[in-house]
């Protein structure tokens, strides 16, 4: 990698963290869209949590404190995590050359 490429790289991941970390303090508390429309359509109380209501990242917050910090401490840990899989996934699904040149 160039070191123009791993710059923008860089920036890149360093954006992302500051989205995920600072910016997702800033995020709408109102229902999404599909809870929503359960609720203008009267079915909202008839839902049940999933199976991971329990999870560490559940309702995006660590450990389930509504705070600013735990908004983006999770964002944080979802970006670093996202990152490293598919970093991970990359480096072993990535091609090392032909067979040829491993002659």
């Amino acid at each position: 990698m160039t070191r123009r490429g791993r710059s923008l790289w860089i920036a890149g991941v360093v954006a992302a963290l500051v989205v995920a970390g600072v910016l997702s303090w800033y995020a709408s508390s109102s229902p999404d869209g599909l809870e929503h429309a359960a609720e203008q359509a009267g079915f909202a109380q008839s839902a049940s949590d999933s199976a991971t209501a329990g999870s560490p990242l559940a309702d995006y917050l660590v450990g389930g404190e509504e705070n600013r910090l735990s908004a983006g401490a999770a964002g944080v840990i979802g970006v670093v995590v996202t990152l490293a899989l598919a970093g991970g996934l990359t480096l072993v699904l990535r091609r090392r050359g032909t067979p040829a040149d491993r002659t």
